[in-house]
């Protein structure tokens, strides 16, 4: 069997359990649940106050946002963007330079495209209404399975249950999901249903967000103050930071290249990278391919051609980053162009002062102030 359910159901209907679909529990942890959450509910900017409505745009933007991020990481940038744009008729209006701008550092920029696309998409074909069904949401740009379950839930309070990080882990050790993931999330999308409430469902997922986020954590979960510790599996066998099963990640070879910081007073040479791909849209100064086993002699030939500078000075070690798929190694030469020249084709000066303004990706933050270093 993938998964040992309470103690109390007998071997006859665990095996049926596992043949059919689960139902849900007329047990009193739904209930339990809300009864918990009612008391120590997380604050949050775009959690609705207690018995107030909940603003889909405010969901959607935090949700888009949360996407492989922290809660931590994500506050301030969601500050800033209802500030800007208070609802989504006012992001959609917003050019794509703006929101790339505006998004640079949070990272996984291709969420940024597709967020204003929703916001034109919201705007141009609902009225400036989100849709109120997780179908409806669907067929936005950007909004996948979780993201519609969990706007259609907690804005529009839609019987289904959104399962994120924290939700999987509690259910995985609630249930000991024995299966790894990701084979595993069929039947932790399953197992979380039993756990709505007849009512109340954006609070019941809410609910479980916050039981994985404060209490049952990755490591050291504060099982004795759990809503749920009574009937957890996983805590009943000891067995609690075991869970949930993962197979081991697969990290893409290492890639190589070079990045060149050049000059021209108090101006700094840089670039848009292509729409489509990696970092589409953002700035970024000019660089080589990044290639594994690529060798520096090689990279450095891809150096922009410019009037007046024909020496390259390399700065000490190398700038690393990690994407999601692999590692990065930047090798980082700078150079002084002479005053007035000009920029290479697709290229252009833009202030030292202003790169705050600029959407620089992480990265190449990193390769900046290597390079501006004394």
């Amino acid at each position: 069997m993938h998964c040992r359910y309470s103690a109390n159901m007998s071997p006859k209907s665990a095996l049926k359990a596992k043949s059919e679909p689960v139902q849900p529990e007329t047990s009193s942890r739904p209930l339990s649940l809300l009864d918990w959450y009612d008391r120590h509910r997380r604050r949050l900017p775009w959690r609705a106050a207690p018995g107030e409505a909940s603003d889909p745009y405010r969901v959607w933007l935090s949700e888009i946002m949360l996407q492989q991020t922290t809660v931590k990481a994500v506050g301030p940038y969601f500050e800033k963007f209802v500030a800007r744009w208070p609802d989504v008729t006012a992001l959609g209006r917003a050019s794509q330079d703006d929101v790339l701008r505006m998004w640079a550092g949070l990272g996984y920029y291709s969420r940024a495209r597709n967020l204003r696309a929703c916001a034109v998409a919201v705007t141009r074909e609902h009225g400036g209404t989100f849709p109120d069904t997780e179908l409806g949401l669907r067929a936005l740009p950007g909004i996948g399975p979780y993201t519609a379950a969990a706007i259609a839930a907690i804005a529009f309070d839609r019987r289904t249950m959104p399962v994120d990080g924290n939700i999987e882990r509690v259910v995985s050790r609630l249930f000991a999901v024995e299966e790894e993931l990701p084979q595993a999330k069929p039947l932790i999308q399953e197992l979380a249903a039993t756990l709505l409430a007849d009512s109340r469902a954006g609070d019941s997922a809410q609910a479980l967000m916050d039981v994985g986020a404060s209490i049952c954590t990755p490591k050291k979960p504060a099982c004795s103050l759990c809503p749920l510790n009574e009937d957890c599996t996983a805590r009943r066998l000891g067995t609690q930071e075991t869970f949930p099963r993962k197979a081991p990640k697969k990290s893409g070879a290492l890639r190589r290249g070079a990045a060149f910081v050049v000059t021209r007073g108090d101006e700094l040479l840089v670039r848009s990278r292509p729409e489509k791909g990696l970092l589409g849209g953002m700035t970024e100064v000019p660089g080589s391919d990044w290639l594994a086993g690529q060798e520096d002699a090689k990279a450095k030939q891809q150096a922009p051609a410019l009037k007046g500078l024909s020496r390259w000075h390399r700065k000490a070690g190398v700038v690393t980053h990690v994407f999601t798929h692999f590692p990065l190694e930047l090798v980082v030469y700078t150079g002084r162009a002479e005053a007035r020249t000009r920029a290479p084709a697709g290229m252009r000066w833009v202030p030292i002062a202003t790169l705050a303004d600029e959407a620089l990706p992480n990265v190449m933050r990193k390769v900046i102030a290597r390079g501006l270093d004394p």
